[in-house]
């Protein structure tokens, strides 16, 4: 087939940095702007856009499976656009990645797009929102480990809950494994090109596709990671950067020094004390709100010490509205209370503790009922795996893991073992796909980048937005003084305001700025 002008570009630079057309090294010299040359190679995507409801266009972009062969195998990303309100005075596009890793950007696209307290009117004025499904990720090419959904779904629902005890680590050891053993047999051919240095590229190569000279990002939770990884990457080409529920970059990806290595990635981060200090928020709050809190009455520290002593004995039964029941053991009730990232869901988990605390009277095991446990949808969780894995290294020896669980619930009582078994199936991924983007994180970029974290965050804790601070080489923060995870759950329209001047005319807050938030959680509706 005959070279087409960008064929021929290509192949010019190819050989002038004495490489093979086709076949890249894994590590190539950088572009002349100072960029990752492997992007630069690869042929810019098409996009036809076409209505998909609600007033929102879709398209799909094929994008490199292996930048390192860039007019090789191609695999899909679905995309999707909200355009700019105000067409005669728009700026460019906003792509947003709203975290995960795992679930689907076009999905929450679709749902959030509207939210004031995330993307107020005039933001939505000057920008087309784009978001996109990344690579191994539900409508784009997506890792799948099961041959059907009913295969998953019966899978997940029996997987181990995290052990809240020795007893039951063996189980969940096989489970975690098996897992990773799934992936690679049935989504081996995929995994080692899931990483986020190619998210990374596939952002700049949809960058190129749109026809914006730089990009203009806005970043929530892991989506700050990718962030980083393209500022770094792509340093020239950055106009703007918002990142939302920050990481400490390093810390996720191989961890700061010797011993940091030897550590799980959230163990690691301390993302435990970040839930600890989240869940006596919780507690504090709902005391002081009173009546509109339903576990408040009596002493909330208390109740919630005899609920656990009683769970660690035998489940919970609890009957529900519809007169099912449900075995709440000691480590749903753990995940329940270390999930409390959104804030507005507060008042209904007040609700389900004190059901289970009036419950917890009963003596005996659940004669029927389901295990509470965490819905799987789509393929988000082995779409976590396959991102989260490959993005960082962790101890790969089970017995790390279970000597961790023991030190660090001492550390953090209740919360320090979701730390270490978080993701225990990245302890037996298969070694060849997993490949962290592991430096620099401090080049210099073409504007600064905008940090925004709640003063208390389960997920991202304070501490590890700061330390992402320290590794980029110019970035400014934002605290809300709120808890809970980004302003996708934390709403304060103060910091949605900066963060839109910001990405309108890049102008920064204050240093030392902060900003309140709208309501609180327990406030009546």
């Amino acid at each position: 087939m005959p070279f087409d002008r960008t064929r021929r570009r290509v192949a010019a630079v190819a050989a002038a940095l004495g490489l093979a057309l086709g076949v890249l090294p894994a590590t190539a010299a950088a572009g002349a702007d100072g960029s990752d040359v492997l992007a630069d190679l690869a042929p810019t995507p098409s996009l036809t856009w076409a209505d998909c409801a609600d007033g929102f266009q879709c398209s799909t972009a094929k994008v490199p499976l292996d930048y390192n062969a860039p007019y090789g195998t191609k695999i899909d990303l679905a995309v999707i656009k909200l355009p700019a309100s105000d067409p005669a005075h728009r700026i460019g596009t906003l792509f947003v990645n709203f975290g995960g890793p795992g679930p689907s950007g076009v999905d929450r696209l679709r749902l959030r797009a509207t939210w004031p307290w995330l993307f107020s009117d005039e933001l939505r004025a000057r920008f087309d929102l784009v978001s996109w499904d990344p690579r191994a990720v539900s409508h784009s090419t997506a890792v799948r480990c099961f041959a059907t959904a009913a295969e998953q779904e019966q899978y997940f629902a029996a997987f181990p809950e995290m052990p809240g005890a020795p007893s039951g680590e063996p189980a969940f050891y096989q489970a975690s494994k098996d897992l990773a053993d799934r992936c690679q047999q049935q989504a081996g051919n995929l995994l080692p090109y899931m990483n986020s240095i190619n998210t990374a590229r596939d952002i700049d190569l949809l960058r190129r596709a749109v026809g914006d000279a730089k990009l203009t990002y806005h970043g929530i939770s892991y989506g700050t990671h990718i962030g980083a990884i393209y500022a770094n990457l792509f340093p020239a080409r950055v106009r703007a950067l918002v990142m939302d529920g920050t990481m400490d970059f390093q810390g996720s990806a191989t961890g700061h020094g010797s011993v940091g290595a030897t550590l799980p990635v959230d163990t690691r981060q301390d993302v435990a004390t970040g839930i600890a200090d989240t869940f006596e928020s919780f507690l504090t709050q709902c005391a002081a709100a009173g009546a509109n809190c339903a576990f408040s009455s009596g002493d909330v520290h208390a109740k919630w010490q005899t609920l656990t002593e009683r769970a660690r004995q035998h489940p919970i039964t609890v009957t529900n509205a519809d007169g099912t029941t449900t075995a709440w053991t000691y480590s749903a009730i753990i995940n329940l209370s270390g999930d409390l990232f959104k804030p507005e869901n507060w008042p209904d988990d007040a609700r389900q503790l004190q059901a289970i605390y009036e419950a917890s009277g009963a003596v005996g095991f659940a004669a029927a009922g389901s295990v509470k446990g965490e819905p799987y949808l789509g393929n988000s969780s082995e779409a976590f795996n396959a991102i989260q894995c490959a993005d960082s290294t962790v101890p790969t020896a089970e017995s790390v893991y279970s000597s961790l669980a023991v030190s660090e619930d001492a550390r953090v009582p209740y919360f320090g073992r979701i730390g270490v078994f978080d993701m225990m199936s990245c302890a037996y991924w298969p070694q060849q796909a997993v490949q962290p983007y592991r430096g620099p994180w401090n080049r210099p970029t073409a504007a600064p980048i905008l940090v925004i974290n709640s003063r208390i965050d389960p997920q991202t804790p304070l501490k590890g937005a700061k330390d992402g601070i320290a590794e980029l080489a110019k970035a400014r923060l934002l605290v809300v003084e709120g808890t809970g995870h980004s302003t996708m759950y934390v709403h304060s329209t103060c910091a949605e305001k900066a963060k839109r001047q910001y990405l309108i005319s890049g102008v920064l807050p204050a240093e030392g700025a902060t900003c309140p938030i709208d309501h609180k959680p327990f406030d009546p509706a």
